[in-house]
């Protein structure tokens, strides 16, 4: 490739960062603060509602007597659905209960109860879509935007962060010199050119992976058909949480946890989900061991079977590539490389705009100065 295709090759790709990263700031910095924001999103709660998580340490009360304790303290009128366990000692448990719906459409009211695990004493009830993680949460997957809109226009911001971090692998590798000499910090002679390239690198590949995602998550229909098209996957279920209850039930919350935990020896609970009419048959997850797999065992109402659920290699896929995006099950090392993406675009944009508005004014000071050179040879 010859040196005048290069440098145009370079200017072209060097507009489309520049543009995308300026014309969409206003939506790439403000979803990607509210990304990193989340990584940790249960510690942070903890930080803004103390009194949430001021559980006690002690062996937890058997689901049945939590889920008593949290209906008690609930508005009339709502339905408690599931008990999630604590991860970790010290953490509150939680129920969640849903009203039934108000109409045809009508999104029901879900609470979440907060219970310290070994006396069963309610800490807290919020409604998570109300409170500033469930905002933050639904601004970071659809700008709070009813409908699919919102989410695909948040897709449609992981592409362009997807284009501006390869475009920015491909004009921060050095024209003139090797490798190792563009990991150094004076590629340039402002703080702001030199913050641009070096943290522009050793994020940019981090930063595709969370963008391409992102685009994945942005559109979860198409990127569930295309994962499909190459791996198996469970086929989707409609209701989803807001599927009708089961009014009676044969066997009691306990029963059906001692049931599950049967078919998975060493295991401890989770979570427990109430039978739902379509699927009449407790779901119940359990932690095998000390480590986050968490296996999820079926139990019919009616007969007390139990059914072990073994996900599908594109059910898989799809855990991890929301397990990727979140920073979640992945490590400590991942979770702060999650957040930095989060962060450095906000980084990026300043220092972006004032190497932009650096290179316009040095172009202002010299175009007078080209300009008065032929009229000078002309009159020699």
């Amino acid at each position: 490739m010859s040196a005048e295709t290069t440098f145009r090759m370079r200017r072209v790709w060097l507009q489309i960062h520049l543009w995308l990263g300026i014309g969409l700031a206003i939506l790439l910095v403000p979803v990607s603060l509210s990304g990193a924001a989340l990584v940790w999103h249960d510690h942070l709660d903890a930080l803004i509602n103390p009194g949430r998580y001021a559980a006690t340490m002690g062996e937890p009360l058997p689901p049945s007597q939590l889920m008593q304790r949290a209906a008690a303290a609930l508005e009339p009128g709502f339905q408690p659905t599931a008990v999630r366990m604590p991860e970790s000692a010290g953490w509150p448990a939680t129920v969640m209960a849903r009203e039934p719906r108000r109409g045809e459409g009508a999104r029901p009211r879900v609470l979440t109860v907060y219970l310290d695990p070994p006396t069963g004493r309610v800490l807290d009830i919020n409604e998570f879509r109300n409170s500033l993680i469930g905002f933050l949460h639904r601004f970071h997957e659809n700008l709070t935007i009813p409908e699919l809109s919102g989410r695909a226009i948040v897709g449609w911001s992981g592409v362009a962060m997807l284009i501006l971090s390869l475009t920015g692998i491909y004009l921060w590798w050095p024209r003139n010199a090797g490798f190792l000499r563009g990991l150094r910090w004076s590629r340039g002679p402002t703080l702001s050119l030199n913050l641009h390239h070096l943290f522009g690198f050793w994020i940019s590949l981090p930063l595709a992976v969370v963008s391409a995602t992102g685009i994945y998550l942005g559109f979860p229909q198409q990127g569930r058909d295309l994962l499909s098209s190459v791996a198996p996957m469970t086929p989707q279920q409609r209701g989803g949480f807001a599927a009708p209850l089961m009014q009676r039930t044969e066997l009691g919350i306990d029963r059906a946890v001692d049931v599950a935990a049967g078919a998975l020896p060493g295991s401890r609970l989770a979570a427990v989900f109430v039978p739902t009419q379509q699927t009449g048959a407790w779901r119940v997850q359990l932690r095998e061991g000390q480590s986050e797999r968490v296996t999820t065992v079926m139990v019919e109402d009616r007969s007390g079977n139990a059914r072990r659920v073994e996900p599908l290699s594109g059910d898989r896929a799809a855990l991890w590539i929301r397990w990727i995006h979140e920073g979640s099950h992945s490590g400590v090392v991942w979770q702060v490389l999650v957040f930095l993406c989060g962060i450095l675009p906000a980084l990026f944009t300043v220092t972006g705009v004032l190497i932009w508005l650096r290179n316009r004014k040095a172009k202002r000071v010299l175009e007078p100065k080209i300009s008065t050179v032929p009229q000078v040879e002309a009159a020699e």
